[in-house]
Order: C-alpha cells, then sequence, then structure tokens
C-alpha cells in the first residue's frame, strides 16, 4: 500500500474517532456534568501531548502565551456549547450543527477581515442554511441545544479565523497545547462556578468516554493529522476530515442511539454538501494554512 493511501485511511481513522466521540459523549454527559467531563478530558490531552514532547515547553513565550490563550477562548467556547448542544440534542444533529463552521468560516473572514468571499464560499453558505432549514421544518425544534450548537459553529468558525491570522507565527504542537489547555482552564473554572467543583468520572463508561476523547480523538488526532499531512494536499485532508459528520450519523444510528428520518438524512445530506462545496479545491489561496484541527 502506498504512503499516500495509507495516509487517507489513517485521516479517515481520525474523522470515524471524531464521529465515535459524539456518540460516546452523549450519554456519558448525562452521568457527569458537562464542565467536569470537559476539564478531565482537555486536561488529560494536554498531559498526554505534554508526555510524548515535553521539550515543546522549551518553546513557550509571551506572543505564543498570549496568541495561543486567545484562540484557546475560542475554541474553548465551542467545546463548552458543543456539548451543551450535545446534552440536548443528538450526536447526528450535534455533528451537522458543529460542521457549519466550515461555510461560515468565509463569511466570519469577510466581517472581520475584509476577506474576499468566492463564488463557492457563498453558495455554502445558501446551502448550508436550506439545510438548516430543512431539519428546522422536522427533524428537530429550534430550542437551546440548537441555539448552544449555532453559537458552537460560529466560535469554531472564529477559531479558524484566528488561526488564519496567528498560525504561521508557531510552532503548530506548542500552539496546540496552549489553546487544549486554556480549554481545560474554561472547563475548570465552569466546573467550580456552576457545578460544584470537581466531580470525578463516576463509572468505567464516562472514564472510557474521556479516555477516548482525550487519547483518540484529541492527542493522537493530532499525530495522524500532523503525519498524513506530508504525503496528502491540504484541499484533500480537509475533504476526508469534513466525512466526521456522516460518521457521527452513522455510528449513532448504527448503535441505536436515534433513528434516522427522512428528514433529518436530506437536512443533514445538503449541509454536508455544503461543507464539501467550500472545502473543494481551488486555485484560490486558502484562508488558513492547513493545521492539524484539534477535536
Amino acid at each position: 500500500m502506498s504512503r499516500s493511501r495509507l495516509a487517507a485511511f489513517a485521516l479517515i481513522s481520525v474523522a470515524i474517532a471524531w464521529g465515535g466521540a459524539f456518540v460516546l459523549m452523549e450519554p456519558a454527559i448525562e452521568r457527569q456534568p458537562i464542565f467536569n467531563f470537559l476539564a478531565f478530558r482537555f486536561t488529560i490531552a494536554v498531559l498526554v501531548m505534554v508526555a510524548v514532547r515535553p521539550g515543546v515547553l522549551k518553546r513557550f513565550n509571551k506572543t505564543l502565551l498570549i496568541q495561543g490563550s486567545l484562540l484557546g477562548v475560542a475554541l474553548g467556547g465551542g467545546y463548552v456549547t458543543q456539548t451543551i448542544g450535545l446534552h440536548y440534542s443528538t450526536a447526528a444533529i450535534t455533528g451537522f450543527f458543529t460542521g457549519l463552521y466550515v461555510a461560515l468560516t468565509p463569511l466570519l473572514a469577510w466581517i472581520l477581515l475584509k476577506n474576499k468571499v468566492s463564488t463557492k464560499a457563498l453558495v455554502g453558505v445558501i446551502l448550508a442554511t436550506i439545510g438548516l432549514a430543512v431539519l428546522s421544518s422536522g427533524a428537530i425544534e429550534l430550542g437551546w441545544g440548537e441555539v448552544a450548537l449555532l453559537a458552537c459553529a460560529l466560535l469554531f468558525a472564529l477559531h479558524i479565523v484566528g488561526l488564519g491570522v496567528w498560525s504561521s507565527n508557531h510552532e503548530s504542537y506548542a500552539l496546540t497545547i496552549v489553546q487544549l489547555a486554556m480549554c481545560a482552564v474554561l472547563s475548570w473554572v465552569g466546573a467550580f462556578a456552576w457545578e460544584g467543583g470537581i466531580q470525578s468520572p463516576p463509572d468505567g463508561g464516562v472514564w472510557f468516554a474521556i479516555i477516548f476523547c482525550a487519547v483518540f480523538a484529541t492527542a493522537l488526532a493530532f499525530f495522524v493529522q500532523t503525519w498524513a499531512q506530508g504525503f496528502l494536499d491540504p484541499s484533500r485532508v480537509a475533504i476526508i476530515l469534513t466525512s466526521e459528520v456522516v460518521w457521527t450519523a452513522i455510528i449513532s444510528y448504527s448503535v441505536g442511539q436515534e433513528k434516522p428520518t427522512f428528514i433529518s438524512l436530506l437536512g443533514g445530506g445538503i449541509m454536508l454538501v455544503a461543507m464539501l462545496i467550500v472545502e473543494w479545491p481551488t486555485k484560490q489561496k486558502e484562508l488558513v494554512p492547513l493545521e492539524p484541527m484539534v477535536h
């Protein structure tokens, strides 16, 4: 098997791990408070990444800490709102809504940075809006969970725009650790402010979900992406990783966590097409130099 094909399969495994993380998290956050779950998850992820490359701490500097922390606030806010949305919605719907950030990123870059919006980005935004409308017409009821997921997509889009401005100034591994550390800090603050302090995972199932999300869906996913990007072009990497929303739905439906409906499949399918259109390769310069995504 060629290295490029092996890299593609490795990235598919990352997308599957991300999809599986949603399915594992949904029952876990019913048994452990949301902020505590996220705090344990990101603390473990940071410890694993530092343990693998302890020398990365020597790369820390004031600029990295400031910019990485600001990016971490957007990323952490995205994770918090995503997990709140998952608590009130389903894994498949959470995956579809989260994927909206792909279409929202060029729109947000136009608003904040005055970047030109391409035709394909506009088509992606329109299709994503149509997909959301289809889902809202019968597959979901717009409530606090869906509002939280929309906020999640906006915060993730803001995070990507921020990466586009600052990521080239720093080594990606060090920047990722600072961002995840800020996610952990925000989660611990939330745990003490609204959940009465530390509440350990109550059972093995929750521990498994935390370890899976921290090690496989975060730390290991970063390593795999870093390696795979040496053999695949950025657009192909982005398209493969977009399949996360499909795997989330497949896994959720397969284990019986939720039942597929025509409306949910149609709306989700339209949103997936919107993501693919935005990610599809063109000769135009990409908004963000491709960096391994944290998840």
